[in-house]
C-alpha cells in the first residue's frame, strides 16, 4: 500500500518548497550529516569493545559480520539544525558541531531503547540492534551513547558548553519523560488530544527544540534567544511527531523501513487514533469498540492485514487522518513565527523555513 504522502493530502493545500529550494534542503541535511560524523565516529571510537561495533551496526556504518556498510543513517534533521542554529547566532555553522553530535547521540540512545521497548524489528531497512546484538548490548550501547553526549560537549571546557550541557540534560530528561507517557498510554484504553500532544512534545519536541538552540548557545547567544530557537524546535518537532503518527499507520513500507501498520500492531495511543476516539460518531464509536477488545486479546499478534486495514480505515473515517495532517500544518505555522522574534540573517531564517517544510512534507 503507498497512499501518498500522508502529511498534506486532502487537506486542502500544500506546504512545501519549489524543486530548487528541495534541493537546497536536501544539501542542508547533507551539510549536517557530512560535518558531524567524523566528530561522531571518533565519539563512538571511544567505547569499549563490542559497544563501538554495536554502534557502528546502529549508525550503518558496518553491517552485522562488522564489514563496512553505507546504511541508512536517517535523516540528520537534527545535526542540520544545530549547524544553522550557530549561523542563526552570527557565527561558524562549524561552532556547532560538538552540539550537533551531542543531539545526535542522545537521539540514538533513545532509539536504541526505544527499538527495545517497542519490540521493533526493524529500523532504516535493517535488522535493529537487539535483534541482532541482543537486549543487553541494545541498553549497554544506548547508556553509552548517553554518557557521550555529554563528555562530547562538556569537554570543550567553555561556560558556553556548560551552558549547552544544561538544555541537553533537561530536553533528554523530557524525552525520557515522553517514553514513559507513551509506554504507559499503551495500556489505556482512552487517552485525550492533549496528553498525547503534552507526550509527543516531551518525546520529539524536546530534543528538536535543543538541536535548534545548542548551537547558538556554544556561539554565545543568549537565554532570550536560545529559548526563542526552542519555541521554533519545540512546534517543529510536533509536526515532525504528527507527521510521523501519520507515516506509522499509513506510510510505504519501502518508503520508512518499517512493517505495514507499524503503530497499530503496537496498540500505540498516537495522534489519529486518539482524535478518532475523540471525534463521536459511528466509526469512533465502533473503533473503540475493537482498540478496547483488542487490549483483552491473546491473539493480537496473528492479526491479519485486514484486521489492522480495518482499523485504519475507521480512524479515517472518524476523521483522526485529516486531524493529524492538519494539526502538522498548524505546529509548523506556529514554529515559522517564532522565528520572527529571533534577529538573524535572512538567508538562515529563509533555511529554517525550508528545514520546516521539509518536516511535513515527507514520506519516510
Amino acid at each position: 500500500m503507498n497512499p501518498g504522502n500522508p502529511a498534506v493530502e486532502n487537506t486542502g493545500g500544500s506546504v512545501g518548497t519549489a524543486g530548487g529550494e528541495a534541493a537546497d534542503t536536501l544539501a542542508l541535511l547533507e551539510r549536517g550529516r557530512t560535518l558531524s560524523t567524523p566528530v561522531l565516529r571518533a565519539a563512538v571510537d571511544r567505547l569499549a569493545p563490542p559497544m563501538d561495533t554495536v554502534a557502528a551496526y546502529h549508525f550503518g556504518w558496518i553491517d552485522a559480520q562488522g564489514n563496512p556498510a553505507d546504511g541508512d543513517q536517517g535523516k540528520a534533521v537534527r545535526p542540520a539544525l544545530a549547524l544553522l542554529s550557530a549561523e542563526a547566532a552570527g557565527v561558524a555553522a562549524e561552532v556547532g558541531i560538538p552540539g550537533a553530535v551531542a543531539v545526535e547521540l542522545v537521539h540514538n540512545f533513545s532509539l536504541l531503547h526505544d527499538d527495545l521497548m517497542d519490540g521493533d524489528e526493524q529500523r532504516r531497512h535493517r535488522d535493529t540492534v537487539w535483534k541482532v546484538h541482543g537486549p543487553a548490548q541494545a541498553i549497554l550501547v544506548g547508556d553509552a551513547l548517553f554518557a557521550l553526549a555529554n563528555e562530547v560537549l562538556l569537554e570543550l571546557g567553555t561556560v558556553e558548553a556548560g551552558r549547552a550541557a544544561r538544555r541537553l540534560t533537561t530536553a533528554s530528561r523530557k524525552l525520557i519523560d515522553g517514553q514513559a507517557q507513551d509506554i504507559s498510554y499503551e495500556h489505556r484504553e482512552r487517552v485525550s488530544v492533549e496528553e498525547c500532544l503534552e507526550m509527543e512534545g516531551n518525546k520529539t519536541g524536546a530534543l528538536l527544540a535543543c538541536a535548534v538552540s545548542i548551537g547558538a548557545v556554544l556561539g554565545g547567544a543568549d537565554d532570550r534567544t536560545a529559548d526563542k530557537l526552542e519555541e521554533y524546535g519545540y512546534h517543529l518537532g510536533l509536526a515532525f511527531q504528527a507527521v510521523d503518527d501519520l507515516l506509522g499507520i499509513w506510510g510505504d513500507p519501502e518508503a520508512t523501513g518499517k512493517q505495514t501498520w507499524s503503530d497499530l500492531r503496537q496498540r500505540k495511543k498516537s495522534l489519529p487514533v486518539v482524535a478518532a476516539l475523540a471525534a463521536g460518531g459511528p466509526a469512533c464509536e465502533e473503533l473503540g469498540r475493537l482498540l478496547a477488545a483488542d487490549a483483552k486479546s491473546n491473539d493480537f499478534e496473528n492479526f491479519s492485514e485486514e484486521e489492522f486495514a480495518a482499523r485504519a480505515a475507521l480512524i479515517e473515517e472518524a476523521g483522526g487522518r485529516q486531524w493529524t495532517a492538519d494539526e502538522a500544518r498548524r505546529q509548523h505555522a506556529v514554529a515559522i513565527r517564532a522565528l520572527d522574534d529571533v534577529d538573524m540573517p535572512q538567508k538562515v531564517r529563509d533555511q529554517l523555513v525550508a528545514l520546516a517544510d521539509f518536516v511535513v512534507v515527507r514520506k519516510r
